[in-house]
């Protein structure tokens, strides 16, 4: 059996206006004068059903059509009719409101064999309707000699309410599958961005301190006596790298962390600085910043500066000046860095993904900014970025 897992506070929020009238239409035959009270109990099970019935719409269809034979074989004992006002056969206008929703739902939410099963159900339970009831039409309307609509007549507005009831589930059940297919795209798109921002972030801070690790260890091999030197830089990037490691997974385990890197202090000077010294290069220095640069902006420069910095030791080789500018001017941050190196012939350190040139690129573009990077005019390397500040 099939189930919606519907909650009941989306189906009341859902199906209100169905149950409201269902629920003007069964009154308004209980106050009628020609309204059994036999009746009534079958009309409340099959609109009950159909109010119910997106939780589980088969099973509500061939309750419902239960419920209409039961409700006619009960008529019949009693020798009641059912009215006053008969559509189809020999159902109320309630019944027939229900059984027009119950379809409905049905050729929404279920598969092709079990619409086909309860639409059939459905239909055959009405039509039944019409040999197990006392005839409505000739009981009140026998002095005027009417018999009610006649056969043809009841199959061709069948015809047009079952084709009405039908087309209204293929519409509901194609604006389903489009929002099904909206929402799988937005989803998709998220979870891109997440991992794209992922990817980012492995890229521009655990690469960079790994990246110090390799080039300092290659350095005390390659000159032993400055070991004890460069040991201690080791334990730093290594550790940095560790906390970086762990606010990562601490974003994908969703947790609140109050780990925040040490390069995204409310000072973005003293963070440039920090990024700077830890680069272990010959950079000289230009800072123009005011304190209104928000917090979230300075952490994107601190990334372009770092990584401007990782690629200058990856790529570049007789690096004798690397010049680090990070200035705002007109409500703009413009980032420079650029570097009197000439192309490494060897491979870089730990490779070259290619990554990071696309990350400072779209992490710049995000946030509605500039970014080229290329040859320096004098030789080296150059990258630009220019961040808006946000008011």
């Amino acid at each position: 059996m099939d189930s919606t897992h519907l909650g009941w506070r989306t189906l009341a929020k859902r199906q209100w206006p169905l149950a409201c009238a269902l629920l003007f239409f069964t009154g308004s035959e209980t106050l009628s004068d020609y309204t059994s009270w036999w009746q009534l109990p079958g009309s409340v099970v099959v609109g009950a059903l159909a109010v119910l019935s997106p939780r589980r719409p088969f099973d509500a269809a061939l309750a419902a059509a239960t419920a209409l034979v039961a409700s006619s074989v009960v008529l019949d004992v009693v020798d009641e009719t059912a009215g006053p006002a008969v559509l189809v056969s020999g159902v109320t206008l309630s019944e027939g409101a229900a059984t027009m929703a119950l379809v409905a739902i049905l050729v929404r939410q279920a598969s092709l064999p079990r619409v086909l099963v309860g639409v059939v159900a459905l239909v055959l339970a009405v039509g039944f309707t019409q040999p197990l009831r006392p005839s409505f039409w000739r009981r009140y309307y026998s002095d005027v000699d009417y018999a009610g609509p006649t056969f043809w007549q009841q199959v061709l507005a069948g015809s047009i309410l079952l084709v009405l009831s039908v087309g209204t589930g293929l519409y509901f059940r194609a604006r389903d599958r489009e929002r099904a297919t909206t929402l799988r795209a937005e989803v998709a798109a998220a979870q891109h961005a997440e991992r794209m921002a992922l990817a980012r972030e492995l890229h521009d801070v655990v690469a960079h301190y790994v990246t110090g690790i390799v080039v300092h260890a290659q350095a005390a091999q390659a000159v032993p006596a400055a070991a004890q030197e460069v040991l201690p830089i080791i334990a730093q990037s290594g550790n940095e790298a560790l906390t970086a490691m762990r606010r990562l997974v601490g974003t994908l385990r969703g947790a609140e962390t109050s780990d925040a890197s040490p390069a995204a202090t409310s000072d973005l000077a003293d963070d440039v600085r920090q990024v700077v010294a830890q680069s272990g290069q010959p950079v000289r220095l230009s800072l123009d910043l005011p304190s209104g640069v928000p917090p979230s902006l300075g952490r994107s420069v601190l990334r372009l500066v770092q990584e401007s910095l990782t690629n200058t030791r990856k790529h570049a080789e007789d690096v004798t000046r690397v010049d680090v500018s990070v200035a705002v001017d007109g409500g703009v941050v413009h980032v420079v860095v650029a570097d009197d190196g000439r192309a490494a012939k060897a491979a870089p350190v730990g490779g070259s993904g290619g990554f990071g040139l696309v990350g400072m690129r779209e992490r710049v573009e995000l946030l509605g900014g500039t970014f080229s990077a290329g040859p320096g005019a004098s030789g080296g390397w150059e990258v630009r970025a220019a961040l808006p500040i946000a008011e």
